[in-house]
C-alpha cells in the first residue's frame, strides 16, 4: 500500500460569494505555491446559502476537478449564525498539511504573504505566524473600527498578539489540533488568537498591506459588530470562570 504523505502547506481559501473570481485567486495562489516550490494542497471553501443564484459552488468544484492538490468544500448554509468562523472550520476539517493557512478569498490579502509566512515559520522555528497589516485600503469605517476592537482586546486579554483579524495565519498542524475552533461568525480570528496566547508556543509576524475591494463592500455588518462585541464579553467571562 502507498504511503500517504502529508503536504508541507494546507492553504484554506475563503471563497463565499466569490463566483468567477475564485478562478483568478487560485491561479495566483497556486502559481505562487508553485514559484516557491512548496508541496501544497488548496482547499476552496464555497459554502453558500441557498436560492442567492450563488455560482462560487460550481465554480470551485470544476477547479478541484482539474487539479488533484485541491479539495473543494461545499456546504449549504442553513442557519444565518453559520458565518465565516464556520467556513473556516469547514476547510480546516479536512485541511491534511503539516502547516495550514487561512487567506479570505477576495484578493484583499496578497497570496505572496504565504511563502513568506512559511519562510519565517522555519527560520524563527515558530508554531503560528501571521500577517499584520500596515496599510488598509478598506476605508475610515472600517480602519476606526478594527483599530477600536484591536484595543479593547488588548486591554480585556493580556499578552495578545496585534491586528487580531490580520490574515494569512499559518500555524502548525500540533497548534490547530490543540485549538479546538468553536465560533461560527466573524468572531473565528480572535478565537485563535485568544487561545494562543495561553498555550506557550512560538508567535511571529510579518507586515503586509491590505487592498481595497473593488468588487463589492465589505460583508462585515453593523449586527456582525454588535455580535464580535457580545463574543468578546462572553469569551472574557468564560476565561474568568476558569
Amino acid at each position: 500500500m502507498k504511503k500517504f504523505i502529508l503536504p508541507e502547506i494546507s492553504v484554506v481559501i475563503l471563497c463565499y460569494k466569490s463566483g468567477q473570481f475564485a478562478r483568478i485567486f487560485y491561479k495566483r495562489v497556486s502559481d505562487v505555491l508553485a514559484k516557491n516550490n512548496l508541496d501544497y494542497e488548496i482547499v476552496l471553501v464555497g459554502n453558500y446559502r441557498p436560492n442567492t443564484g450563488d455560482k462560487t459552488p460550481e465554480v470551485i468544484k470544476e477547479i478541484a476537478s482539474s487539479n488533484p492538490r485541491v479539495k473543494a468544500v461545499i456546504k449549504e448554509k442553513t442557519c444565518p449564525e453559520e458565518a465565516m468562523g464556520w467556513d473556516m472550520r469547514s476547510g480546516l476539517e479536512v485541511a491534511n498539511g503539516k502547516t495550514i493557512t487561512v487567506i479570505d478569498g477576495d484578493g484583499q490579502m496578497p497570496p505572496e504573504d504565504i511563502p513568506r509566512l512559511f519562510r519565517t515559520m522555519k527560520e524563527k522555528e515558530l508554531d503560528l505566524c501571521k500577517a499584520v497589516r500596515k496599510s488598509r485600503g478598506d476605508g475610515l469605517y472600517r480602519k476606526f473600527i478594527s483599530r477600536a476592537f484591536n484595543l479593547i482586546m488588548r486591554i480585556l486579554f493580556f499578552g495578545i498578539e496585534g491586528d487580531i483579524n490580520g490574515k494569512p495565519k499559518l500555524f502548525t498542524r500540533a497548534v490547530y489540533d490543540k485549538l479546538k475552533l468553536e465560533s461560527n461568525d466573524w468572531f473565528i480570528d480572535a478565537e485563535i488568537m485568544i487561545k494562543v496566547r495561553k498555550m506557550n508556543i512560538r508567535i511571529g509576524t510579518i507586515m503586509t498591506d491590505f487592498h481595497k475591494n473593488p468588487e463589492r463592500q465589505s460583508f462585515i455588518s453593523f449586527k456582525a459588530n454588535f455580535e464580535f462585541v457580545k463574543n468578546i464579553i462572553r469569551w472574557r467571562i468564560k476565561e474568568f470562570k476558569r
